[in-house]
């Protein structure tokens, strides 16, 4: 009995001195642990790099849509009561932001039915924005439509600080549109 548990001791000891990794064995954990955290740190850098382009993207959407504001409010100054005839910009400074200079030109819709009085109601405007940003000038360009009428920021003012009737916004006044009648039967 002895001799089977001296064998035993002996083959344990021979089988613990080869227990354990090799260095070719951590050479190749070690390569594909370094590939994968290289993959990780990459999906991270793309990931920056996309929350980045969207805080831009809306950024400039939010400037665009303040411009917009900015002409519903001063395009068509207000004269004995009605909405005038538009206003050209140039390089007119957003309030609010920083190094945004806008410059608009208003082009009357030539369809006469949608004239009220006379007077176009619906107007075309190019607008044309310029900002610098690292060090570089840039510019873009975009076109609206905007309805000849008294700012909303002024009617409010004269319904509840004057208490004013309000007349109604110019696109309701707009006419029927009229094409050819149809022959009565008979």
């Amino acid at each position: 009995m002895k001799i089977l548990s001296i064998g035993r001791a002996r083959q344990r000891k021979r089988h613990a001195a080869r227990a354990g990794f090799t260095i070719l064995e951590i050479l190749i954990a070690m390569g594909i642990l370094l590939f994968g955290m290289t993959a990780i740190l990459g999906l991270l850098t793309f990931g920056a790099a996309l929350g980045r382009t969207a805080q831009l993207r809306t950024s400039a959407a939010a400037v665009a849509e303040a411009v917009v504001a900015d002409l519903e409010e001063t395009l068509f100054p207000v004269k004995d009561g009605e909405a005038g005839e538009p206003v050209p910009f140039k390089d007119r400074a957003l309030h609010g932001v920083f190094d945004v200079v806008y410059s608009a030109q208003a082009t009357p819709n030539p369809d006469p039915r949608l004239n009220v009085n006379g007077r176009p109601l619906e107007y075309k405007v190019d607008v044309e924005m310029s900002w610098k940003s690292a060090g570089v000038q840039r510019e873009k360009r975009f076109t609206t439509i905007l309805l000849r009428e008294i700012p909303f920021g002024e009617r409010m003012r004269r319904r509840f600080v004057e208490n004013e009737p309000v007349p109604a916004p110019a696109a309701a006044a707009t006419p029927a549109p009229t094409g050819p009648s149809k022959p009565a039967k008979p």
